[in-house]
């Protein structure tokens, strides 16, 4: 029945858009009832706070997520909030609106608070598309590292943790001389080394963009020494990223859906990328998260999928609408799902951080 207002109301709005045409002396009238109808249309449609489910396939799952576990909104109002990331010195959880170039935290004390603006587009031109940052992570040196869509580069913060602010060291641009497209997500190896995902969702127009430079999607490494390295541009749009605890192998996510999958790749004793496979064919995925071990958090449209290191589904966190990332707190005790506009917690279970 809602479904049907809405529809209705739609066909409404454009009658009366086409009467306005029609009949300028009723401009004013016309226009009121379109407010009015908009307003209503907007409430409508308006996205509801998420609700999680945890579905349990295997039995595994009760040691990674409780069974009283329950999936919590702990903050809203983003536009496309992503990267979240845990800083166990402050106690804090950082997350990227990409939307509006920002970065937000969340403590258990305050909420939801500014951190730092112009997060992921530094520039004084106007331009659309997702122009914030989007994966975070923390360099070896505990330094915030940021994977800048708008600036199309991957930065270091040049401030402390506790007193940020938009000043950007550029780690890495392009390759041979061709731009980035938009660097998406980032895994840090325990030596330093950066691994980071490149495909086109920021900028305009997407691949149409004539800026675009490379003709393909990259994944590529920039090295402790600072220089970068093509390690694949067989995806077509890499995405998430993560190693297994042991770095000996390499999880990328490919979000175009006309490919689905996870591929798996070896880790090299160079630290490049051979083998390359299929780890899970089941739908498109956004971002990955894997635990101690060696589960694995997926993201995307629906909520979160968890899968164990062989890759057998174990259950899913059952969320309406899109999730874009997720993150653990340092002991795995606390699960945080970026979703849509929303930020939601789920506690683990107790003896996963032990």
């Amino acid at each position: 029945m809602d479904y049907l207002i809405v529809v209705f109301k739609c066909f409404l709005l454009s009658f009366l858009l086409v009467k306005i045409s029609t009949y300028p002396v009723m401009k004013n009238s016309l226009l009121a009832v379109i407010v009015l109808y908009t307003g209503q249309l907007y409430a409508q449609t308006a996205s509801k706070p998420p609700e999680g489910v945890i579905e349990r396939i295997s039995p595994e799952l009760d040691a990674i997520i409780t069974v009283t576990a329950k999936v919590e909104v702990i903050a809203d109002g983003f536009g496309w909030v992503e990267g979240p990331l845990w800083i166990e010195s402050q106690k804090m959880l950082l997350v990227s609106d990409v939307l509006n170039n920002n970065v937000y935290k969340w403590t258990a004390e305050k909420g939801k608070e500014l951190y730092l603006a112009h997060s992921g587009y530094t520039q004084k031109i106007p331009r659309a598309e997702e122009l914030g940052s989007n994966g975070l992570a923390l360099s070896k040196g505990g330094r915030l590292l940021l994977c800048q869509h708008g600036d199309r580069r991957v930065a270091l913060m040049n401030a402390s943790l506790d007193h940020p602010k938009a000043d950007y060291t550029t780690l890495a641009s392009e390759y041979k001389g061709k731009k980035f497209d938009s660097p998406n997500d980032l895994a840090i190896r325990k030596n330093g080394d950066i691994y980071f995902t490149d495909p086109p969702y920021g900028l305009e127009k997407g691949v149409k963009n004539p800026s675009k430079a490379a003709p393909y999607q990259g994944v590529y490494r920039i090295s402790k020494k600072g220089i970068v390295t093509l390690l694949t541009d067989s995806i077509s749009r890499p995405n998430g990223i993560a190693f297994f605890p042991n770095e000996k192998s390499l999880l990328v996510a490919n979000s175009d859906p006309q490919k689905p999958n996870i591929y798996i790749y070896d880790v090299t004793k160079e630290g490049l990328l051979s083998n390359g496979r299929i780890f899970i064919k089941e739908r498109s995925t956004d971002g990955i998260k894997i635990d101690k071990e060696g589960n694995v958090f997926a993201t995307g449209q629906g909520g979160v999928r968890i899968y164990n290191k062989k890759g057998h589904l174990l259950g899913k966190i059952k969320i309406n609408g899109s999730t874009s990332n997720c993150a653990f707190t340092n002991d795995y005790k606390t699960l945080f799902v970026t979703a849509d506009d929303y930020l939601l917690k789920v506690d683990l279970n107790k003896k996963a951080g032990l």
